[in-house]
């Protein structure tokens, strides 16, 4: 059975930094993508950053702030968020995939694999 856990989120203020983490088990994706999505109250989730086969992924709207990384024998995938803003507000989700293609990663139903999410919210 697959499973994604995450952790790292909290209460931070503007500015401030997180750094998120999503463990595997199960099932290692190291021939696939590991991803992080994030839902705000009211909105669809949305696409964050994804890495597959060492290439890295961003939103427009964090791509200078935030860095996905990988460790591939914790089979462990990062999300270093920094100079967070109240936008960011959100709960954040892993997701992974063994096959899914470039061009598919920015889209959530693309993956089989999810985990139960971590809340991060900033606020002054």
């Amino acid at each position: 059975q697959v499973q994604l856990f995450e952790s790292g989120g909290g209460l931070v203020q503007p500015g401030d930094s997180l750094r998120l983490s999503c463990v595997a088990s199960g099932r290692t994706f190291r021939n696939g993508a590991m991803a992080w999505f994030r839902q705000a109250p009211g909105k669809e989730r949305e696409f964050v950053a994804a890495t597959r086969f060492g290439n890295k992924f961003y939103a427009d709207a964090v791509k200078d702030r935030f860095t996905i990384s990988r460790d591939g024998a914790k089979n462990t995938v990062y999300l270093q968020m920094n100079n967070l803003e109240l936008e960011d507000t959100a709960v954040y989700y892993c997701a992974a995939d063994s096959t899914i293609i470039q061009s598919s990663l920015r889209l959530a139903a693309q993956y089989d694999y999810w985990g139960q999410g971590t809340q991060v919210t900033v606020s002054a």
